[in-house]
């Protein structure tokens, strides 16, 4: 005798409609959902997706190539190659037009920065630097982006009582200009970076001076936080840096593409990797205040003022 329950209409329902609840809840699917749900998530995501597919492609092409010159192939053309191309041109071109918008968090960043300046004057100078060569970077970009796609046109007309005169506009101009201001940002990078690790010195042996006998494990994981943020900042730069000086260039600086899919690949990583440790949700109470540690010099966990990415 079958003691089987009969399928019913609701049963079948339950089955087949409601067979996600055959799954347990995944914290690294709601990490993901939580992180690329903002913007800052989605632009790494699909910069490290474009910069690997700069990477990928001339490898496939040199594939095709080397299968042709064997006679496994009628063509030394790779369809995947044109293809994988084509995604990555749209995905350059989705992460520009995303910026579009980019001078607002500038400004937000820049307010803020005068009502909680950093740890020190040069740090505070630095941010001031690197947020107007950031106000410089981003009209510079939206023009030669607009311009590009022949939504302005590249001459404009002013027009006064007595006489009419033409300003020709280039859009590669404005693009390498754009990124030279981008580059000054970078290379201030590199000395905030050299400040930042002056106050995390500082900090790490005034929290052993304080203790004396040693940190405990809520302040040797803060302090492993805070060295793994700035170690990954400094190859965040590092990638950035042959970057920003080849497109400030106007013959460029690397001959071979390649190139800035590696450099874009590294800085791509290293940022995605930032920021998903940033979302992560904290499974230990935060570090307490020590008495002992007043006048000990902070920095926050993130060394860069403001990421930008590209």
């Amino acid at each position: 005798m079958s003691f089987s329950k009969p399928l019913t209409l609701a049963r079948l329902n339950d089955v087949v409609l409601g067979s996600f609840g055959a799954f347990q809840p995944c914290e690294t699917l709601d990490h993901l959902v939580r992180y690329l749900g903002t913007w800052s998530g989605s632009d790494k995501l699909f910069m490290v997706v474009q910069y690997a597919i700069k990477v990928l492609v001339p490898f496939l092409r040199l594939r095709a190539r080397l299968q042709h010159r064997a006679g496994l192939r009628k063509t030394p053309d790779s369809a995947a190659a044109t293809s994988f191309s084509k995604i990555g041109s749209i995905i350059g071109d989705s992460r520009t037009l995303w910026r579009i918008w980019g001078l607002l968090p500038i400004v937000q960043w820049l307010i803020s920065l005068e009502r909680t300046p950093p740890a020190t004057r040069n740090l505070l100078t630095l941010e001031r630097l690197q947020g107007w060569s950031m106000i410089a970077y981003y009209p510079l970009e939206h023009l030669s982006y607009l311009m590009f796609n022949g939504t302005i046109p590249s001459t404009l007309s002013i027009k006064s009582p007595f006489s009419t005169r033409q300003i020709s506009l280039s859009a590669n101009s404005l693009s390498v200009w754009s990124c030279r201001f981008w580059a000054i940002y970078v290379l201030l990078q590199f000395i905030h970076l050299r400040e930042d690790f002056k106050l995390l010195r500082a900090r790490q042996r005034n929290l052993r001076k304080g203790k004396g006998t040693g940190l405990s494990s809520m302040e040797k994981k803060e302090l492993q936080q805070r060295w793994d943020a700035y170690w990954s900042d400094c190859i965040i730069n590092l990638g950035y840096l042959p970057l920003t000086v080849h497109w400030s260039l106007e013959k460029g600086l690397f001959r071979n593409d390649v190139w800035v899919g590696v450099f874009g690949l590294i800085a791509g990583l290293a940022s995605f990797r930032n920021g998903w440790k940033a979302t992560a949700l904290a499974s230990t109470p935060p570090t307490p205040e020590v008495a002992e540690d007043v006048k000990a010099v902070n920095i926050d966990t993130e060394a860069t003022g403001y990421d930008i990415s590209t």
